[in-house]
C-alpha cells in the first residue's frame, strides 16, 4: 500500500509536497470505523523526502473486494491483496460512516469523536470540489465536516481560535459542533472539524472576481460606475474583521512587543526570503529591495501589539450570509510549523493577507487571458479602491487606521507576495507574475 501512496499522493490538490522526491511512505497510526465491505479506516501516514524532511498526512481510506461504483473509479489507488484501495472521502458510505461516530461520540482505536449538539447521523454527504489543503464534506446541506489532510502534532489553531470566538458570542464565525481528535507523534491532534454550512451564502473570492468581470465587460467604465462595485462589501469585510480582531484580543492571548520582538520578527522574514530564492530565481532581482524593507523593521523600536490572528487571510477564508460577512479556516498557512502559526503576531498581517486578495482578484483573469492585458490599468484601479475601502471599514472597527502603519503592513505584504511566489512556481506557473509584479510595485513604493 505504501508504495503506492508514494505514486498517488503527489497527484493530489491538497499534497504539499509536489516536486519533491519521496523516499518513503509509513502508515503510523490506523482506525477501523467499519468491518464490512467496504472496509473503512481513518489512517495516518508519515511521508519522509530526500531533503530530510518529512510530513504527515490523513487519509479516509476505503478497501472491497467488489467493482467500485463508477463514480468512485477516479479515486481508486490500487490493488492491495486482492482488494482495491480507495480514497474513501467521494464515498457516500464511508463519509456516513464518520458521520455516525461524530454522532455517538465514540473512541475507536485511539480517536475521540466529540460532539457539542445533537448530530444527526443520516444526514446524506457529498464532497466538496476545489479546495487547496484540505477536504470538506456537507452533509444533507446542514452541517460541513473539514478533515485536516497535512497533520502537525498539537491543539489545530482552527478549533481552537474559532471554538473561542463563538463561545464569546462573535457572529462572524461558524460555530463548532462536533470533532474527531487522533494521535500524531504522540501528540493530541484535531483531524477534524464539524460546523453548520452556510448554504446560503457567496464566497467573497467569487463575489470579487465577479465584479472584476463587470468592470472588464465595461471598458469605459471606472470601477465605481460599474453596476458591479464591490467596494461597498469590501468596506463590512474590512469593519468585520475589525471586530474579530478586537474580539481575538479579549478572549485569547494578546501582548505588545518591543525591540528584541521586532528584531526577531525581520530575521524571520529574512530567513523566509532566503528559503523561496532557493526556490524561484526569478525573485533575486527584487531581493535587494526587499531586504530593506524587513530591515525598517529591525530598526523599529515602537512598541507593537500582537495576538492570535487568522494567519492565512483571503477572500477565499470567508462568506457573506444574508446576516453579514462570516470568517473561515483559522488554522493559519499549514506549510507554516504549528508553533508559528499559533504564535501571537501583529494583527496587521491579517490585514495584508487581504490586501494581497483584491490584487489577485484583479490580476487572476488577466493572467489567464494574455489577451485582457490592455486591462492592467483597470485592474489595478479596481485593487485599490478595494483595499482603501477595507482598510476604511478596518479602521472604523479597531479605532486605528492600518494604513497608518504603512512600513510594518508593506512589509508583511511583500512577506506573503514571496510566500505566493513559491507558491505559484509549484502549483500555478502562469500566475506567478502576479505576486512578483506586487513585490515590484511595493519594494517601488517604497523607494
Amino acid at each position: 500500500m505504501t508504495d503506492l501512496l508514494r505514486d498517488w499522493l503527489p497527484r493530489q490538490r491538497w499534497f504539499g509536497g509536489k516536486g519533491r522526491p519521496i523516499t518513503e511512505v509509513t502508515e503510523t497510526a490506523s482506525a477501523l470505523l467499519q468491518d464490512a465491505d467496504p472496509v473503512v479506516r481513518l489512517a495516518v501516514v508519515h511521508v519522509a523526502y530526500a531533503d530530510g524532511d518529512a510530513e504527515d498526512y490523513q487519509l479516509l481510506l476505503g478497501s472491497t473486494k467488489e467493482a467500485v461504483d463508477q463514480r468512485l473509479e477516479h479515486s481508486v489507488i490500487g490493488d492491495v491483496n486482492g482488494a482495491l484501495l480507495y480514497d474513501a472521502v467521494h464515498d457516500p458510505v464511508a463519509t456516513g460512516v464518520l458521520l455516525e461516530h461524530l454522532a455517538a461520540g465514540d473512541r475507536v482505536d485511539g480517536l475521540t469523536f466529540t460532539n457539542d449538539v445533537p448530530i444527526d447521523p443520516t444526514l446524506p454527504p457529498r464532497v466538496l470540489g476545489g479546495e487547496q489543503s484540505n477536504t470538506s464534506v456537507v452533509y444533507g446541506d446542514t452541517v460541513i465536516l473539514k478533515l485536516f489532510r497535512r497533520l502537525q502534532p498539537g491543539a489545530n489553531p482552527d478549533i481552537e481560535v474559532t471554538k473561542a470566538l463563538a463561545d464569546a458570542g462573535s457572529t462572524h464565525v461558524a460555530q463548532p459542533l462536533a470533532w474527531v481528535d487522533g494521535t500524531v507523534e504522540g501528540e493530541t491532534t484535531t483531524l477534524g472539524l464539524l460546523q453548520p454550512f452556510l448554504r446560503h451564502s457567496a464566497e467573497g473570492w467569487a463575489m470579487a472576481t465577479a465584479s472584476v468581470r463587470d468592470l472588464f465587460a465595461e471598458g469605459d467604465l471606472h470601477a465605481d460606475e460599474v453596476g458591479g462595485d464591490f467596494a461597498a462589501e469590501s468596506e463590512r469585510l474590512g469593519l468585520a474583521t475589525g471586530e474579530v480582531h478586537q474580539l481575538m484580543a479579549q478572549t485569547l492571548p494578546s501582548a505588545v512587543a518591543g525591540p528584541e520582538e521586532s528584531r526577531q520578527t525581520a530575521q524571520q522574514l529574512h530567513e523566509r526570503l532566503d528559503a523561496a530564492l532557493a526556490v524561484v530565481p526569478e525573485l533575486a532581482a527584487h531581493a535587494a529591495g526587499l531586504r530593506a524593507v524587513y530591515d525598517q523593521i529591525a530598526d523599529r523600536t515602537e512598541p507593537v501589539p500582537v495576538q492570535r490572528v487568522h494567519g492565512d487571510y483571503h477572500l477565499g477564508q470567508v462568506l457573506r450570509t444574508q446576516e453579514g460577512w462570516v470568517l473561515l479556516d483559522f488554522e493559519g498557512e499549514p506549510a507554516r510549523p504549528l508553533q508559528e502559526r499559533r504564535a501571537l503576531m501583529s494583527p496587521l498581517r491579517d490585514v495584508a493577507g487581504m490586501l494581497r486578495s483584491f490584487d489577485y482578484a484583479a490580476q487572476h483573469l488577466l493572467a489567464e487571458n494574455p489577451d485582457q492585458r490592455h486591462l492592467a490599468y483597470r485592474a489595478a484601479e479596481w485593487a485599490e479602491r478595494n483595499r482603501e475601502a477595507f482598510c476604511d471599514g478596518y479602521a472604523r472597527a479597531v479605532g486605528a487606521d492600518p494604513r497608518d502603519e504603512a512600513a510594518l503592513l508593506r512589509a508583511f505584504e511583500l512577506d506573503k507576495a514571496v510566500y505566493e511566489v513559491v507558491y505559484e512556481a509549484r502549483n500555478r506557473p502562469t500566475w506567478l507574475d502576479i505576486p512578483l509584479g506586487s513585490i515590484a510595485r511595493l519594494v517601488g513604493a517604497r523607494a
